[in-house]
């Protein structure tokens, strides 16, 4: 219990009277000051019966519409408080927020009740800008007493628990017009037989075939000698070539083209490891490769393709564009115009060509095309090529496929529709649903080719939407 400036200033006048009536002895003045003293005691009193009373019948509660939020979004908190029968004494309750809690105004997160009445509620937004586990503290009551002498402030209520996780990708689609796959890479089939683990199929015996493989089982059955044979297991090499040119910073954060598209890669890589398959992998930046890691299957080896896969960002989304001039062939220009220049701008603009500087090897055309061409073609045939990029230029994918099959590889294409990840991609439906039968009808184009599978990439729920409203 805390007194108010109002018990204050009663005491003090009580106070006065006392010394008034000592000074010019009134009687009259002494007894006044003991009856506000007596007042200000029986309220004292009734206040803490009254307070008492309400701290047995409140009830606070706070619930969220959930408990698991992504970055940056946000929550709806509901506020509700209770006294059965009627509150004995003016109230005010406010819901507390965690620091990592965008912030809210007391007034808007606060129920108050007047003496007699029973519950209320409020229900406010917050977002959650930082990542990691926060606490909503118990909410605080405040109760003051009728005549504003006394106050009372403590902690009603069970805390709530909110988990905020960065922003990714959620009901990742895998499929073809729509419609999704199981397992667009997997098995590993080669319709091969001779020695391994897997059953294939029973012949009858022929000369020169090898007594142990008899399957003595199937000669009892079928009173004749049977071989059985086996589906040869062979390792599957793995490429995949990741494009993260800037084009793929399409989408909201923690939900582009790229992290979608990654995503996918991060699980192939999965597979990869977990069959024990060569795997390899060639990122492909807006002025050439970034990452080179060729098919290998050391254990370090997994570990180093999913750290560079998780450390990819879209080109130019790290450090500024040195200029207007673009690609390997402007960025020399520019370096070679500041060789020996000591300006304060040129000691600015260094750095950023440093960082332009970590490419593998850098490409003045289509750098995705000429990854392929350059370093896939080194590794020679026999190989899945897995490529992950957008739809943007359709034309040069589509070269960029010829090119990869090349030699005898298998070529998968995931391949993320821009139509599904532009902001306006929603907003005119029946736009979005002719320019995404557009990418249908390439994406089939370009599956017809002899040993190529293309399958699209995109968010679930936006893809549905944009397909069940443009159906209709």
């Amino acid at each position: 219990m805390d007194p108010t400036p109002r018990l204050w200033s009663t005491v003090g006048a009580g106070a006065l009277l006392s010394l008034l009536g000592v000074a010019f002895a009134r009687p009259a003045l002494v007894a006044g000051a003991g009856g506000v003293g007596a007042i200000v005691l029986a309220r004292q009193y009734a206040f803490l019966r009254a307070a008492g009373r309400l701290d047995d019948d409140l009830s606070v509660e706070v619930a969220t519409d959930a408990r698991v939020v992504r970055r940056d979004e946000r929550t709806e908190v509901t506020l509700t408080v209770s006294v059965p029968g009627g509150a004995p004494l003016a109230l005010a309750v406010t819901a507390e927020l965690p620091a990592v809690a965008g912030g809210v105004d007391r007034a808007d997160r606060t129920v108050a009740l007047e003496p007699g009445e029973e519950s209320g509620t409020v229900t406010f937004p917050v977002e959650w800008p930082v990542v990691g586990r926060a606490t909503v503290p118990e909410p605080t009551v405040s109760v003051v007493d009728a005549y504003g002498l006394f106050t009372e402030s403590y902690r009603r209520g069970g805390g709530t628990e909110i988990r905020v996780e960065p922003r990714r990708p959620r009901n990742v689609h895998v499929g073809e017009g729509g419609d999704a796959v199981g397992a667009p890479f997997g098995g590993h089939r080669t319709d091969q037989y001779g020695q391994g683990t897997d059953p294939a199929e029973l012949r009858e015996y022929a000369p020169g075939d090898s007594v142990s493989n008899i399957d003595w089982k199937a000669t009892a059955r079928l009173a004749y000698p049977h071989v059985r044979e086996y589906e040869v297991e062979t390792d599957r090499r793995t490429v995949l070539v990741v494009d993260h040119r800037a084009r793929t910073g399409e989408g909201p954060e923690g939900e582009t083209k790229l992290d979608y598209l990654r995503e996918v890669a991060l699980t192939v890589a999965a597979a990869a490891e977990s069959a024990s398959d060569p795997l390899g992998l060639y990122a492909v930046g807006d002025d050439g490769l970034t990452a080179e890691e060729r098919p290998s299957t050391a254990g370090q080896h997994y570990r180093d393709v999913r750290t560079r896969l998780h450390d990819l960002s879209p080109t130019g989304s790290d450090a500024p564009e040195p200029g207007p001039a673009r690609g390997a062939a402007g960025t020399r220009r520019v370096e070679s115009a500041l060789a020996g220049d000591e300006s304060a701008f040129a000691r600015t603009l260094g750095p950023y060509l440093s960082e332009r500087r970590r490419y593998v090897r850098r490409m003045d055309e289509d750098p995705l095309f000429d990854t392929v061409r350059t370093f896939v073609g080194r590794l020679g045939g026999d190989h899945w090529v897995l490529l992950f990029t957008d739809d943007s230029d359709r034309e040069r994918l589509r070269e960029t496929v010829r090119t990869a099959r090349a030699d005898g590889n298998r070529v998968v294409c995931f391949l993320a529709p821009s139509v599904v990840y532009e902001p306006r991609g929603l907003g005119d439906l029946e736009d979005g649903y002719a320019r995404y039968a557009e990418f249908e009808s390439f994406r089939r184009d370009l599956s017809s080719l002899d040993r190529v599978t293309v399958y699209e990439v995109a968010p679930a729920d936006r893809l549905s939407a944009l397909l069940a409203d443009g159906r209709r």
